[in-house]
């Protein structure tokens, strides 16, 4: 995880919140603060914010929308991140505790929350945790983070601040809809349409059947998971709900089996991978659709739909990204491959329903 000084966080604005509006952290008008960014995503933005000097400074987390853009809605919706992590505290899933939302834009130049700091790593190399070289090892935790997440799925829905029963049905059918168009607005003339017209059309064709609804992570993936280092199937707390929503919860399955690469996969396609799924020991695409159906005891029926999906998924995010970019929008040079990442995985989608496998071709 990387870390740096980030000296545009206007930490005396912060201080007077904090003093003014979260007593529990004992800040006063004098309290040094300090703020590093934390990790290296491309959406929200993480600050571990020191509080106090030397072996007395406390530590907590801030988050925060991307700079520019307005965190009250969609992707960046602050208050919609503290209400599902407020809701999941306290259950069998682990994350931060939350401390404290401010709505207040002017504070630190947009919306933004506190919550605890966990002791963990996140997973995107297996430098993160060596261990994981040990296939033993690596195999635990990829079943570790599936029973985890078959585990929220588990959670009484009802309770849940996003539910709404009246928007629980078509949920599917407003999902594809939903990426289709994203996918049509975010399209370069670079990045090809031929793959994507047919995915859609499938994946709307092809609709299963709909399950229970369930609050959904919508990101589940290793390095959205905080594990212990030296016992990785531990994990410490999941992070990044803020797209979390309510519907069918072979859709969250999905969008994890978008991101999980193989060992066996083409090298191109093994090169986009976020974490170290492709690791030995690691569980195979099938078998994590196999040990999620087993600890959630429900049908995960045409996998090849679900895979499909996820990929769909994940190219419309990476595509936003690159069109960002390719407008001028963000001078970040990671993005400038992200149009042939787009394609690839539109491609992969393609070729998984044309021989209805899990498996690379």
């Amino acid at each position: 995880m990387t870390t740096g000084t980030t000296p545009d966080m206007h930490l005396d604005r912060l201080r007077g919140w904090l003093h003014a509006g979260v007593p529990t952290l004992g800040v006063t008008a004098d309290t040094p603060l300090t703020a590093t960014r934390v990790g290296g995503g491309y959406s929200n933005l993480t600050f571990d914010i020191g509080i106090g000097a030397k072996e007395a400074t406390r530590h907590v987390i801030l988050r925060r929308g991307p700079v520019g853009v307005r965190a009250d809605r969609g992707a960046h919706d602050m208050r919609r991140e503290f209400r599902v992590l407020s809701a999941v505290h306290g259950s069998t899933v682990p994350v931060p505790v939350p401390i404290a939302l401010c709505e207040d834009e002017s504070v630190i130049g947009g919306m933004f929350f506190l919550m605890s700091k966990v002791t963990g790593v996140a997973v995107r190399t297996l430098d993160d945790a060596p261990v994981l070289r040990d296939p033993a090892m690596m195999r635990r935790m990829s079943e570790s983070c599936i029973d985890a997440l078959a585990a929220l799925h588990a959670l009484p829905v009802e309770r849940m601040p996003l539910y709404d029963a009246a928007k629980v049905n078509g949920y599917g059918a407003r999902q594809v809809a939903n990426w289709e168009r994203r996918w049509a607005a975010a399209q370069t003339p670079d990045v090809p349409r031929t793959d994507a017209a047919l995915v859609f059309a499938w994946l709307a064709e092809k609709l299963p059947a709909p399950l229970p609804p369930a609050l959904l992570h919508n990101d589940w993936k290793f390095d959205n998971l905080l594990v212990d280092a030296a016992d990785p199937w531990i994990i410490r707390g999941v992070l990044d709900w803020e797209m979390a929503t309510i519907g069918d919860p072979r859709f969250d399955l999905a969008t994890s089996l978008g991101y999980w690469v193989q060992h066996d996969d083409a090298p191109m396609l093994q090169a986009l991978a976020l974490g170290v799924t492709n690791a030995g020991g690691c569980l195979t695409r099938q078998e994590l659709v196999d040990r999620y159906a087993a600890q959630r005891g429900v049908p995960v029926d045409t996998p090849v739909y679900w895979y499909a999906f996820g990929l769909a998924k994940v190219a419309v995010i990476v595509l936003q990204l690159y069109a960002r970019y390719t407008r001028g929008e963000t001078p970040d040079a990671r993005f400038a491959v992200l149009g042939g990442m787009a394609a690839l995985m539109m491609r992969t989608a393609r070729a998984a329903i044309d021989h209805d496998s899990l498996e690379p071709r």
